[in-house]
């Protein structure tokens, strides 16, 4: 793993980003440890209800399962990233995928839609230019996005999800940026779910699995969104539904049929296992669960093979 103070002079390598699938072999991750991240320090750790937790936050059992998760992606073949400490940072901060958005263009800063997590995208943007990831623009207030609303359908097509986190404001914005590069911005409506204080991102519905499989929790998906997936192909996968607040929908895709999930989810990863992927899987259930993060949440993919 490597942190930012490696990199003293970094270049722009042609591929040293990208961001046009979600199902490429892995290459490149950020993350950001519970310890950069404050789970250690209790003016930190206090926070947990107001942020959402569901107790407080065991730092020691968090670091052992975020140092499992590493072990997998570099198993996996991704060179892995650890985000510095900063003062700005919330136990939200382990959570990465959010407050940014890889593309071919270079790194979107996005602007979160809880709001004790605005100051991470400029952190990601510090840590990104110093490892050679340039900067296409930065999504701002009135706007809100958040990147788990966000879902790489094809190359050309970004679909977004609008609700709590992710406004038409942000979604407008977002277009604005990528259409120039050809890029088709397409929004899905969310469903109100836990309301307004709950994390409830497109991706808590829908996690793409290869160029043809899609992981959904189906009730909760809007009937547009379904067509939209039926319309383009792609062979549905169900969550076991019992499995939901253990957050089975959220998968890893790390590219040529393997997947990380958590190894709760016993039964949705024997699903996915009959569909034909190999899966790996790490334990969630103080760095995820009592968060509502899962893989996905607690990596921002940088670069992929396409």
């Amino acid at each position: 793993m490597k942190g930012f103070g490696e990199f003293q002079s970094p270049l722009v390598a042609a591929q040293a980003f990208n961001g046009r699938s979600m199902v490429g072999r892995l290459q490149r991750v950020l993350v950001c440890p519970p310890l950069a991240a404050g789970w250690n320090l209790p003016s930190v750790a206090d926070r947990w209800q107001e942020l959402g937790f569901f107790h407080p936050p065991d730092f020691a059992t968090a670091q052992a399962q975020h140092d499992e998760l590493c072990r997998q992606l570099e198993s996996a073949g991704a060179e892995v990233f650890q985000l510095p400490a900063a003062f700005d940072l919330s136990l939200d901060a382990v959570y990465t995928h959010d407050p940014s958005l890889a593309s071919d263009y270079g790194l979107i800063a996005l602007h979160p839609g809880k709001p004790n997590r605005v100051p991470e995208a400029q952190r990601h943007v510090e840590f990104c230019r110093g490892i050679g990831v340039p900067v296409l623009g930065q999504i701002k207030a009135p706007g809100k996005t958040e990147a788990g609303d966000m879902v790489w359908l094809d190359s050309n097509t970004l679909l977004i999800g609008q609700g709590y986190r992710t406004n038409t404001a942000g979604i407008a914005q977002m277009r604005a940026l990528l259409q120039p590069h050809g890029v088709k911005v397409m929004s899905a409506p969310l469903p109100y779910g836990p309301g307004p204080s709950a994390c409830l991102h497109l991706m808590s519905l829908m996690s793409l699995l290869d160029e043809q499989t899609v992981l959904v929790d189906l009730p909760w998906l809007a009937v547009e969104t379904v067509e939209l997936l039926q319309s383009r192909g792609y062979r549905l996968v169900e969550i076991e539904y019992s499995e939901r607040h253990t957050l089975a929908c959220n998968v890893l895709a790390l590219g040529e049929k393997r997947l990380l999930a958590l190894e709760e989810n016993r039964t949705t990863n024997k699903k996915l296992r009959r569909a034909g992927f190999e899966i790996k899987t790490f334990p969630g259930s103080e760095l995820c669960v009592n968060g509502g993060g899962g893989p996905t949440c607690l990596t921002r993919p940088l670069l992929r093979a396409t």
